[in-house]
């Protein structure tokens, strides 16, 4: 008897592990795939959502925008059209979180420079100091790509609707009059009809992760 086991433990070894990656291929295969949410305002904490639009339910879009990059070139949607972004908001002169934030966006660049259909999108909240040059000035210390990444400046009141009335990111309630000041450290994940698909902390290198494999979900639903 135990002859008869030696003789055949070589195949049961062979075939319990093939039968175990059997099972697992057949547990993945019928796992549903991955889909990121499709953000409404009723689905968002209230407090960042424009009053106006806190119990709307579907068809939110990023609202068309005409801003200056920091090439002085005018950016609009057309520039974002059938494309999948990153949006943020920050300031050239903050000594907090932006700094931490414009280096998870460039590292965020470094990872998407070969992905022609993925851009990012930096909106100014002092946009009455961040002018063009200060602008091209902070691009060129921070590693910005062009081609990659817009660093926009214009309009304060359309920048703080953008904020709070399309990508739905910021607590505060600012019309963009000279004595506001907008800060969120969120980044928003964007899709190519102009759908929010994600928020995440931009300051947190685990939530930057998180973002980088919802960015991989949201390409592969192109495929």
């Amino acid at each position: 008897m135990l002859s008869f086991f030696g003789k055949y433990k070589f195949f049961g070894i062979v075939l319990f592990f093939l039968s175990a990656v059997i099972i697992y291929l057949f547990y993945n295969a019928l796992q549903p795939p991955k889909k990121l949410l499709i953000y409404q305002p009723n689905m968002v904490n209230a407090e960042l959502v424009d009053s106006a639009l806190q119990y709307k339910k579907k068809y939110h879009r990023i609202a068309n925008f005409s801003l200056t990059n920091q090439n002085g070139t005018i950016i609009t949607q057309e520039d974002y059209k059938d494309k999948i972004y990153i949006a943020d908001f920050f300031f050239t002169t903050c000594p907090t979180i932006c700094p931490i934030m414009t280096k998870n966006m460039a590292d965020i660049q470094e990872k998407i420079m070969n992905e022609g259909e993925i851009l990012l999108l930096s909106h100014s909240v002092t946009p009455e100091i961040d002018s063009v040059a200060r602008l091209k000035k902070y691009a060129l210390e921070k590693g910005v790509n062009d081609l990659k990444w817009n660093l926009v400046t214009g309009d304060k009141k359309q920048i703080y609707e953008l904020a709070r009335k399309s990508y739905m990111a910021v607590k505060t309630d600012g019309d963009g009059g000279p004595f506001d000041m907008i800060h969120t450290e969120n980044f928003i994940l964007v899709d190519k009809e102009r759908q929010v698909r994600g928020f995440y902390d931009g300051t947190d290198t685990e939530e930057i992760a998180r973002l980088l494999q919802d960015l991989e979900v949201l390409k592969a639903s192109y495929d």
